[in-house]
This record gives structure tokens, sequence and C-alpha cells, in this order.
């Protein structure tokens, strides 16, 4: 059986076609520059290639791209859509709504668009490449949400409220959602398959640190804490994003500027983390490059990053009262061996102790700290389409 994984942005549209008999990628590839001018990358797992400048004015040009890749071009793995038994979308928002991943009717999509102001630079995305899929296929194949939020549904009200006045979470839902649900499914699910034991009995911290971060404490088998809030902005700074800070410096300079809300929105999401602070860029290799070489605010910016990152480990750990196992994902936490020897070299009054050869590798699955460490540290690569995949795969088998 095959399924066919979509992760849409406002401008791009990254897929997998995934064998589920054996879990395996038959191809994989990218849209760009949606609504611009347009592209397609595309690889199939025996190495074959295709790629094309072609005009994308909508995602329903990148669907007719994608399909051509899969059936046509010179990388094709299948004969025709009729191969591929459901699709399964990457949602990031689906607030307190959805608990969990569910088949896509139109009450489904207008909910989705609904929660759109909780993730604007996602969910609205989400929609259109919703809508331009069944422009293209119909209603003929399943289609099924899968959601960021779900994993996180298990927080207790002391974690995910804010304490702000109550009405504004009852009139308006105003609470922490999280987001990476996946991901943070995915490694602590490997963990406890790594370990042999059920995920019930050991205490998690998995970080996904990319150009988005977001930090999740899992006990009892199940999340109790996240980073991210209300929206994706909310935690420690990342790559064009502030992560948590006073409020009051917002409204400060907002009067200072004169700015909208949008205005501040804009500024938080887009020109500030890594980007803001280091003036550089918002992609970490660039960031720690032009640190190395001596730029001072680069610097301060790598400094703050992990600094914070550290912050979130430590409060999950007394959250928790104790952790078994920490996971570093995501581009950042699988590429970066210096960030993560800072980080867990801070760890060592819980008894982390990390193997600097094992940290050196990148990329891979590997336990990083040494026999003797109190707490077990893992680089372990995510894979959210393959939970997207086995979740529509159980969706649709139940129809």
């Amino acid at each position: 059986m095959k399924i066919f994984v979509v992760n849409a942005g406002s401008s791009s549209l990254k897929y997998q076609l995934i064998d589920m008999d054996n879990e395996q990628v038959l191809a994989k590839g990218l849209c760009e520059r949606i609504g611009v001018s347009g592209g397609i990358s595309h690889k199939a797992a025996d190495g074959r290639s295709y790629s094309a400048e072609t005009p994308m004015p909508t995602h329903s040009e990148a669907f007719a791209a994608v399909v051509y890749a899969l059936t046509k071009s010179d990388a094709a793995v299948i004969g025709s859509f009729d191969e591929i038994s459901a699709i399964g979308h990457r949602i990031v928002q689906g607030g307190s709504i959805f608990p969990e991943s569910c088949l896509i009717d139109p009450d489904v999509l207008d909910k989705i668009e609904q929660l759109g102001a909780l993730a604007p630079l996602h969910n609205p995305a989400h929609v259109l490449a919703i809508r331009a899929c069944i422009k293209t296929f119909g209603e003929k194949i399943p289609q099924v949400a899968v959601f960021d939020t779900s994993f996180h549904q298990t927080m207790p009200p002391k974690a995910y409220m804010y304490p702000l006045p109550y009405e504004y979470y009852e009139k308006y839902g105003v609470r922490k959602y999280g987001a990476h649900g996946t991901s943070h499914r995915f490694v602590s699910d490997r963990v406890a398959a790594i370990e042999g034991k059920p995920k019930k009995d050991i205490k998690i911290i998995t970080c996904h640190l990319g150009n988005g971060c977001s930090i999740t404490a899992i006990k009892d088998g199940v999340c109790v804490d996240t980073s991210m809030g209300f929206t994706p902005l909310d935690g420690f700074m990342m790559g064009t994003r502030t992560g948590t800070m006073d409020p009051s410096a917002l409204t400060y300079i907002a009067e200072k500027e004169n700015l909208s809300p949008a205005d501040i929105n804009r500024i938080c999401n887009k020109e500030s983390g890594m980007l803001g602070i280091s003036g550089v860029s918002n992609d970490n290799r660039d960031v720690t490059a032009a640190a190395k070489a001596g730029n001072r605010r680069a610097q301060l910016a790598v400094d703050m990053q992990r600094y914070e990152i550290l912050k979130f480990i430590g409060s999950y750990i007394a959250a928790m009262n104790g952790v078994d196992s920490i996971v570093f994902t995501g581009g950042i936490g699988e590429n970066d061996p210096e960030l993560r020897k800072e980080v867990c070299g801070n760890l060592g009054f819980i008894g982390v102790a990390v193997d600097d050869e094992k940290n050196a590798l990148r990329g891979r699955e590997v336990k990083i700290s040494t026999d003797d460490s109190r707490v077990n540290v893992y680089v372990i690569p995510t894979n959210e389409e393959l939970v997207i995949a086995r979740d529509t795969l159980e969706i649709i088998s139940k129809k």
C-alpha cells in the first residue's frame, strides 16, 4: 500500500511517497517558489532524479508537476496515482479541536482554516494545499490530516494555561498548544524501542532544533509540557522567531515606532531570533561560522541560543522530577556537535556525560552518552513523514 505524504508551506510543497508494506520511501521531492516562478526537484529511491523550472502560480500547478515527476519523468516510480491508497497532510495547528489525526471532509477543512490565526505561517498554506489536492485528485483518494499539536493534548491545565483573565481562554481558546508533535512522537518512540522499554517507564526530553525549535517533556508515556505555546512563536529563540519574552517590550517598541499588531507579528516571526541578533543569517551554520570568525553579534546569538535550550531542559528535569533520556533531533540537533557538547556539559550535575567521538557524528542515529552516564543522550534523525504515513494508513484501514 502506497501513501503520499504532503507538507505544504505558503510557497513550497515537500512530499514523499512511501510504500507502507516495508515503510520504504519510493521517492521524495520539493516544489519551491510557488506563486513566484516555480521549480521542482524530485529524487527516486534508486538515485534517479528529475528537476524542472515550471510556472507554479498556485499549489494546483505544483501538484501537477509532482504527478508528472512521480508518473512520467525519468525518475517516475508509479504508473499513475491510482496506485496511491491515501494522502496524508501535515497540519501544524489543530487547537483543542483535533486531539488526533482524522479523515479530511469539508467540516474538518473549515475548522483547519478557522485555526489559521493560531499558526498564520502554516495553516493557511495547508488549506491551500488540501484544496489543490482535492482539485487535482478529486475525492477518489482519501485524505488525512495529521496535526503537530495532537501529541501535546495530554498536557495538564497547569502546563497549558496562561495566567490571563480566564475569559480569554473560554472565549478565544488562548492557551498553549505546542508544535512539532509528530517529530517529538517519533523520536520518543525510537528511544523506547532502542532501550527496549515501554515509553511510560522512561522520562524523556526531546529537543527538536531547526529553523523552528521546540523542547518537550514526556512522562508516563505522554507529553506533560512543551516549549511552543499559543503559536509556534513561543519558547526559545529560533532562526527568525523571538521565543518567550516580556510582552511589555513589544508594546513599548510599538508605541515608540508607531507599529501595528501586524508589524509586531512580522518582526517577532520573521526578523528576530538568530537573524535579528546576529545580523548575519537565520541559518545556524552561517551564524556559528561568523561567530568563529570573530563576529561578536553572531557569538552572542550562539550563546543566547544554547543558554535558552539549557534552561528549558533544566526546567523540564525539575517538572518531571528527573530525566532518563535526552534526545537531539532536527537540522541543528542532528548536525551541531558543539551545541550538543555545550548543552550537555552543563548537565554534569545530574550525571550526564558525553562521548566526544560519538558526538562528533552528524545526521546519524547514535547514543552519544558514555556507558557510565546516568542519563542516556541520543541523536535521532526525525521522520515526521513516516509518522504521518502510519497515521494515515491506520485511519483508512478503519474505513
